[in-house]
C-alpha cells in the first residue's frame, strides 16, 4: 500500500516534470468549482433507495412529480463528494450535469420525456470520447484537452435525455500497456479500490465504472471490453455488466484496443437498468430510446425448462467452486436443467489471442491518436512514457506497447490466419457446446474473490471464462452470484451471436432467483472465509 500512497499523493498535487500536461484532477476541481451549487441547505430526503431503485421506478416518480431529475442528480453528486474519496472511482464530474437535469425536468413537466433514460444520471469510462470532458484512457499523454466531439454512444445517451454525470477511472490504456499491470490504476486517476474491501482490487479495465455503481454513485455506468473488462469488474464489485454482441454498440470515438473484439456496454445494479440502457446504445434499430422495457424482460417466463451449461473452472479455487455448486442447486430448484460442460479449444484460443491483439492495437491506436492532440502514434506513446516519471508511479512496464510496435502488420498472412482461426474456434467453442447440450446459455464463474492490490506484484487475473464470448463477438452477462467471505463473485452467462435480448431475459430471471446483491461495507481489509 505504500507505493499506492506515494503514487496517489504525487498525482493529487500535480504532475511534476510534465510540461504542457495539466493535472487532470486539478482541472476537474476548477471545472467543478464553476458548477451551479447544489444548495447550502440540508439535502431533501429522496423518496427512493438509491442502492435498490430501478430506472422504471425512477421514471414513475418523475411522471407523478414526487421526484425530479435535478433532485436525483444532486443526490448522486453528493454521494460522489462524500463516498468516492474512499474508493477513488470518479475522475471528474460534468459541470453541466445540473443543467442537463433541469432540461430533463422541463421535458417531464411538459409531457416531452424522451424515454426511460431521460433524466437518469450516467457515468462514462474515461476512454469514451465526451465533448467538453477530458478523455484520457488514464494516460497523461491525452490529458491536455478534451476531444472535440462525443463518441457515437454518448450522442445516443444525450439524445435519450440521459444526464452525463462524469467520467470514471480505469486501468490505464484498458490494461493493454504492461505485462503485469495493476487493475484500476492509471497515471491520471491513481488507484480505484473495491468498495467491499478497500485493499482488494476492482478488476480491470472498467474498474471505476463498476466500483462507482457498487457504491451507488450513479444509476448506470458505461464500460468497455476487449476480453473481460466489463464482466470481471462487474463480478468483482457485485454489480451487473453486459458485454454486447460485437457491432451492436458503435465504437466510434472510443479509445481502441482491437476493432475485432472491442465493445462498449452497460453496467448497473440490476439487469432491468442494463437492458434499458442497451436499448438506447444499440445501433441495429431493434430498440429505440422511447421504447418501454423490452418484452423479453417483462415476460421472462421463469427458469422452468431452461437448459444451462455450467463451466465450473475449478482453477478459480474451492470457495468459488462451492459457490457455483450452490448456485447450480438454486437454479435446479427453480426448475432449470443444469448440466456440466467444458467448452473446447480454450488452450488454442489462449495461444492465439494476444499475438493477434498486438497487431490490431498497433493499427487501431495509431488511427485513433491521429484524431487527438498529443502523441501521434504508438511510438510516440512509448517515448512519452519513458520521458514522464508520473507514468511509472505504480508499475513501469509497457511491454505490450513495445510488443505491439514490433508485431506483424494486419496485412501479414500469419496474422490473418491467426485471426481467422480465432474467430472460427471461439464461435465453435460456444456454438458446439450449446448445440450438443441443447442449451439456452453457458454459465461460469465470472471472477475469483478480489485479490489484494499490489503495485509490485501486479494482478492475479487469469480468468478464462470471458474469452470465448469476447473473441467470438458473442454477448455475455455477469450477474451477482454470491460472496466468498466479504467479496462478491459473479455468474457469467453467454450465448450465441445477437442473442442479447434472450440473454438479458434469462439473466433477469437468474438475478431474481439468486437475490445475491448486497451493499458494500467499505471494510479496510478482510480475512479468509466463505459465506453466501
Amino acid at each position: 500500500m505504500a507505493a499506492l500512497a506515494v503514487g496517489l499523493g504525487s498525482l493529487m498535487t500535480g504532475v511534476p516534470g510534465v510540461p504542457g500536461v495539466p493535472d487532470a484532477r486539478a482541472q476537474a476541481a476548477e471545472r467543478d468549482a464553476g458548477s451551479p451549487p447544489l444548495t447550502g441547505d440540508p439535502p431533501p430526503a429522496l423518496p427512493v433507495d438509491l442502492d435498490r431503485v430501478t430506472i422504471p421506478e425512477l421514471q414513475a416518480r418523475m411522471a407523478d412529480g414526487s421526484l425530479t431529475s435535478s433532485e436525483l442528480t444532486a443526490a448522486y453528486l453528493r454521494r460522489i463528494a462524500t463516498v468516492d474519496p474512499r474508493i477513488n472511482a470518479v475522475l471528474r464530474t460534468d459541470p453541466t450535469a445540473m443543467r442537463q437535469a433541469a432540461a430533463s425536468d422541463a421535458r417531464h413537466r411538459h409531457g416531452g420525456a424522451r424515454g426511460p433514460l431521460d433524466g437518469i444520471p450516467v457515468l462514462l469510462k474515461d476512454n469514451i470520447g465526451t465533448r467538453g470532458l477530458l478523455t484520457t484512457a488514464g494516460s497523461l499523454a491525452l490529458a491536455g484537452s478534451p476531444p472535440d466531439t462525443d463518441a457515437a454512444l454518448v450522442k445516443r445517451l444525450r439524445d435519450a435525455g440521459a444526464v452525463i454525470l462524469g467520467k470514471t477511472n480505469l486501468s490505464e490504456w484498458a490494461n493493454f500497456r504492461a505485462a503485469k499491470p495493476t487493475s484500476g490504476w492509471s497515471a491520471v486517476g491513481g488507484q480505484t479500490r473495491n468498495p467491499y474491501v478497500l485493499d482488494r482490487n476492482p478488476c480491470g479495465s472498467s474498474s471505476g465504472s463498476a466500483a462507482a455503481l457498487a457504491a451507488s454513485l450513479a444509476q448506470v455506468a458505461i464500460g468497455t471490453e476487449t476480453d473481460g473488462s466489463i464482466v470481471c469488474p462487474a463480478g468483482m464489485n457485485g454489480v451487473v455488466g453486459h458485454k454486447p454482441s460485437l457491432g451492436l454498440v458503435s465504437g466510434a470515438g472510443v479509445v481502441p484496443i482491437s476493432a475485432e473484439q472491442d465493445t462498449a456496454g452497460p453496467m448497473a445494479r440490476n439487469v432491468t437498468d442494463v437492458a434499458l440502457t442497451l436499448a438506447v446504445l444499440r445501433e441495429d434499430g431493434a430498440s429505440r430510446a422511447g421504447t418501454a422495457l423490452p418484452d423479453s424482460l417483462t415476460r421472462p417466463g421463469g427458469l422452468r425448462g431452461k437448459r444451462i451449461g455450467l463451466w465450473r473452472l475449478p482453477a478459480l479455487g474451492p470457495d468459488v467452486d462451492a459457490l457455483m455448486s450452490r448456485t447450480a442447486g438454486e437454479l435446479r430448484d427453480a426448475g432449470a436443467v443444469v448440466v456440466e460442460v467444458t467448452p473446447p479449444y480454450q488452450e488454442r484460443l489462449a495461444q492465439l489471442e494476444y499475438p493477434a491483439l498486438l497487431s490490431e492495437f498497433h493499427r487501431d491506436i495509431d488511427a485513433y491518436l491521429a484524431t487527438r492532440r498529443g502523441p501521434r502514434d504508438l511510438a510516440g506513446l512509448i517515448a512519452f512514457n519513458r520521458a514522464h516519471a508520473a507514468e511509472r508511479t505504480c508499475f513501469a512496464g509497457q511491454e505490450l506497447f513495445e510488443q505491439a510496435l514490433a508485431a506483424p502488420p494486419v496485412t501479414d498472412p500469419g496474422y490473418r490466419a491467426a485471426r481467422a482461426e480465432l474467430k472460427d474456434l471461439s464461435r465453435r467453442s460456444v456454438d458446439e457446446t450449446m448445440a450438443a447440450h441443447r442449451l439456452d446459455a453457458i454459465a461460469a464463474p465470472t471472477n475469483p474473490p478480489a485479490w489484494t492490490t499490489d503495485c509490485a506484484r501486479g494482478d492475479n487475473d487469469i480468468i478464462p471464462s470471458s474469452t470465448p464470448a469476447a473473441v467470438a463477438g458473442y454477448p455475455s452477462l455477469s450477474v451477482p452470484a454470491g460472496f466468498v467471505g466479504e467479496l462478491p463473485v459473479g455468474l457469467l452467462l453467454m450465448a450465441g451471436d445477437r442473442q442479447d435480448s434472450r440473454l438479458l431475459s434469462l439473466g433477469a430471471t437468474v438475478e431474481a432467483h439468486l437475490k445475491a446483491w448486497r451493499a458494500p461495507r467499505y471494510l479496510p481489509t478482510t480475512g479468509s472465509g466463505t459465506s453466501r
